[in-house]
C-alpha cells in the first residue's frame, strides 16, 4: 500500500514564501509519477507542478510558473515544491499525488491520472 504524507504549507503574507514537502511511503523500490494538486473553496482542482522520481517530468501550471519550482529530493520517494512570490489567489488546500505509471502531455496535471492521494495541506496568503 502506497501512503503519502504532505509537510509544510501554513500562512504567509503575500510576496512571502513557503515551501511544501511529500514523502511516500509503502513501496518506495518504484519510480513515480507526482504531481501537486490544489483546490480553493468552491473551485477545481488543478495540477500546478509535476515531476518523475526517475527523472524528468517536470511540467507547470501557467499560474505559478516562473513562481514556483517542485524538486525530487534526495530519496526517490520525496518530493519539494518551492512557492515563491505568494498571491492571495495561492490560498488552497495542497495536495500531493502519485501513480506508478509515467505521464504523457496533459496527463501530467491531470488529477484522474493518479491513484495516490496525500491528506492535503493548508496553505494561506494574506494581502
Amino acid at each position: 500500500q502506497v501512503h503519502l504524507v504532505e509537510s509544510g504549507g501554513g500562512s504567509v503574507t503575500a510576496g512571502g514564501s513557503l515551501a511544501l514537502s511529500c514523502e511516500v511511503s509503502g513501496d518506495t523500490t518504484t519510480s513515480y509519477s507526482m504531481c501537486w494538486f490544489r483546490q480553493a473553496p468552491g473551485k477545481e482542482r488543478e495540477g500546478i507542478a509535476s515531476i518523475y522520481t526517475g527523472g524528468g517530468g517536470i511540467r507547470y501550471a501557467d499560474s505559478v510558473k516562473d513562481r514556483f519550482t517542485i524538486s525530487q529530493g534526495t530519496s526517490k520517494n520525496r518530493m519539494h515544491l518551492q512557492m515563491n512570490r505568494l498571491e492571495p489567489e495561492d490560498t488552497a488546500m495542497y495536495y500531493c499525488a502519485a501513480d506508478r505509471n509515467l505521464k504523457y502531455g496533459s496527463g501530467w496535471l491531470a488529477k484522474d491520472k493518479y491513484n495516490y492521494w496525500g491528506q492535503g495541506t493548508q496553505v494561506t496568503v494574506s494581502s
